[in-house]
């Protein structure tokens, strides 16, 4: 394997792309097309983020869709900026990682490319546990695909129980014209608002949309990871920045101060 396509490398490697390294919050592709209506990172985020260093983050999406629907295509392109239009299914299960910079805090998109064929479906489902992201990939010239996005959906759902976020997205977009494009669109945006998706329609052939897709999958990943350890450890937003790493203090003197007290009034009399 080539070293700039290994994914240890990728994580422990510092140097990060201009296009990867991410500090203002990217668009949906419509912003009628989407039930995430985030217009910035939180401003709890950004104060954790701005107030030290943290440690390396990690999310998880997986790529789901009926075969030869351009979900390899649409991942090489994206990780090594590259398009083969000779087809090769996926045997299984693809991984790669990509390191990324978000408000100064290094993040990799760990993005697991299943196999849609029926006979690989028990061995990818395996590795649907712990998505962040579910990203649910339908052919734009093939209806039967999209139809079976929801399919896809659900069998992801069983072993997600966590909060995730969800996109679909419509790939081969620069073979349809127009026209036909906007007859598609209409019935993918309803399957995407009963699946409570963000839409998305690109090319994986000329890359167009492909790197503002995971720009923005990357920030809501990132923002709803850290926004889970601050709900977590339990602390107040006015408290937020250098207290992210300790306890509240006025909390620990009071259990202190608390430990040699009795616990009733008929404990109290006895002493």
């Amino acid at each position: 394997m080539l070293e700039s396509r290994s994914a240890v490398y990728k994580m422990i490697n510092s140097d990060v792309d201009g296009d990867r390294t991410i500090r203002k919050w990217p668009a949906p592709y419509a912003s009628d097309k989407t039930p995430y209506h985030e217009r910035d990172f939180s401003g709890v985020v950004r104060r954790v983020c701005a107030a030290q260093p943290l440690l390396p983050r990690i999310s998880k999406v997986i790529v789901l869709g009926d075969v030869a629907v351009g979900k390899t295509s649409l991942v090489n392109r994206f990780c090594h900026k590259s398009f083969d239009s000779n087809y090769k299914a996926t045997i299984g299960v693809d991984f790669e990682v990509e390191r990324f910079d978000v408000l100064g805090v290094p993040f990799n998109l760990q993005i697991w490319d299943t196999a849609g064929q029926e006979r690989f479906k028990c061995i990818a489902a395996s590795y649907y546990r712990g998505a962040n992201v579910i990203m649910i990939v339908f052919d734009l010239g093939s209806l039967m695909s999209l139809h079976h996005c929801q399919q896809w959906l659900a069998e992801a759902n069983r072993s997600n129980n966590g909060p995730h976020h969800i996109f679909l997205v419509g790939t081969k977009r620069d073979l349809l014209s127009n026209q036909v494009y906007e007859i598609v669109e209409k019935k993918a945006l309803e399957i995407s608002r009963r699946m409570k998706a963000e839409l998305w329609a690109v090319s994986a052939r000329t890359g167009d949309g492909v790197a503002e897709l995971f720009a923005r999958i990357t920030a809501l990943a990132f923002n709803a990871s850290v926004l889970r350890e601050v709900t977590s450890l339990r602390l107040e937003p006015i408290t937020l920045g250098t207290d992210l790493i300790r306890l509240n203090r006025e909390t620990k003197k009071t259990r202190t101060k608390n430990r040699g007290l009795p616990k009733c009034a008929n404990c109290q009399n006895q002493v």
